[in-house]
């Protein structure tokens, strides 16, 4: 039985990638960006995946609770 994750990537990272940089694009595509939302849905409800998180978040924690004024 062979493994078919032959890529480091986290699962799901690219349909989570390209659904940020469609939010980012200007003039806004909503339809695009739909399209690109239920894509990001679809896989991680196969794969399963329970929480996303940030390469850097030990560096940059972005909480607006930890934030001091």
């Amino acid at each position: 039985m062979a493994i078919e994750k032959t890529s480091d990537k986290p699962e799901c990272a690219q349909q989570a990638l390209d659904l940020l940089n469609c939010v980012t694009q200007s003039p806004f595509d909503q339809d695009k960006c739909l399209h690109l939302l239920n894509a990001l849905r679809e896989c991680v409800v196969s794969k399963k995946v329970k929480k996303f998180s940030l390469a850097e978040q030990g560096h940059q924690e972005a909480s607006p609770t930890s934030k001091k004024a």
